[in-house]
């Protein structure tokens, strides 16, 4: 039995067996192990956006938390950022007090954070209410101020003298200005 095939059938039947080969070549030898590494890839993708959305999650809500408090503590961080002024506090705390007396500020202490000042203090008063009302009244100055122990009070006469140490703080001008290019 002969076979009669055309050459142009033969070149054909050839190149058809050649490309078959080929894709079966490419397939095994590249599409399948790439296909392998791609969906490990895809997996990790997956993963990584997961854990992505966890922490922004989180920054949303820290910074949602931020902002909250930076609007209920917006006056004490603008206390922060004054300087105290001796004059202006007798002036704004005198009517509690016959005679107000603010001595020399001494810094005590100056890290990178916060600047302390001590602030003695000698007055006289009529009556401890009035003392009790200045300590309120400090509550709502402009700057924090913490009043220091022991507070002496020492009666003359109708008069009650008083004697006070008091710090007052305030964020070093240097801390001050990142946080300003950071809000740029």
């Amino acid at each position: 039995m002969k076979i009669n095939i055309s050459r142009q059938n033969l070149y054909l039947l050839s190149l058809s067996v050649f490309l078959l080969l080929f894709v079966l070549v490419f397939a095994f030898a590249l599409l399948i192990p790439e296909g392998k590494e791609y969906r490990n890839k895809r997996a990790d993708l997956k993963k990584e956006n997961k854990e992505l959305k966890k922490y922004q999650n989180f920054r949303d809500d820290v910074l949602d938390q931020l902002t909250d408090l930076k609007s209920e503590n917006r006056n004490v961080i603008a206390a922060f950022d004054r300087s105290f002024d001796a004059l202006r506090f007798e002036k704004m705390h005198r009517n509690y007090f016959n005679s107000l007396k603010v001595e020399e500020k001494i810094q005590l202490e100056n890290d990178n954070t916060f600047s302390v000042y001590e602030v003695n203090t000698t007055s006289q008063i009529n009556s401890p209410k009035s003392f009790y009302d200045f300590l309120d009244a400090v509550n709502k100055s402009d700057w924090i101020i913490s009043i220091n122990f022991p507070i002496h009070f020492k009666r003359e006469a109708e008069m009650i003298r008083s004697s006070f140490t008091m710090k007052v703080y305030g964020i070093a001008m240097d801390s001050n200005t990142t946080d300003s290019n950071l809000s740029k």
